[in-house]
């Protein structure tokens, strides 16, 4: 592929994408170092996942990266040797542009269903919305919208402020 493009085989065909613009790539780091602290590194919160950005995962003739993964550490204990991940992970999570949206939203949610992903968050970050889903029989079931500045318990995780992910970033003082 050309630079600034990215590529996924979703159902044996090729997707490709434009790399993500700015604000979707803040976004996407501060959710990652927010989830990471509390529950990956078990700072402030219970630990027990690995929460990875990007991860490479193949699973099914798929070979899809989500913004973020996440897999509980009972279900793997240890990262994998190779360059990707074939568990599936337990949660994942899209950051939607206007050019990925339709993808994200149609066969990219049906193959993480296939491969068997518990938990989907779809964040429109242009809307500032956040969508929680849950995996039931290979179907998707809505869990909840949340917009704006909104304090929300997001299956798997417990809260999170929602506005921390799309302020710019604090200024120092003098």
């Amino acid at each position: 592929l050309e630079e600034g493009v990215r590529g996924e085989i979703i159902f044996g065909q090729l997707e490709t994408h434009a790399a993500p613009r700015p604000r979707h790539v803040a976004s996407a780091s501060r959710l990652g170092a927010r989830l990471g602290r509390a529950f990956d590194e078990g700072d402030g919160g219970p630990g027990g996942w690995w929460i990875l950005d990007e991860p490479q995962v193949r699973r099914g003739g798929h070979a899809l990266i989500p913004d973020l993964a996440g897999w509980r550490v009972e279900r793997m204990p240890e990262l994998p040797t190779e360059a990707y991940f074939s568990l599936a992970p337990d949660w994942v999570c899209e950051l939607s542009s206007p050019s990925t949206a339709k993808r994200d939203r149609g066969v990219k949610m049906d193959a993480y269903a296939a491969i068997g992903v518990a938990c989907l968050w779809l964040i429109e970050v242009d809307e500032r919305l956040l969508e929680a889903f849950r995996c039931d029989d290979g179907r998707w079931l809505r869990l909840g919208a949340h917009v704006d500045d909104a304090c929300a318990r997001v299956p798997p995780f417990d809260e999170l402020e929602l506005g921390a992910l799309w302020r710019p970033p604090a200024r120092r003082g003098g």
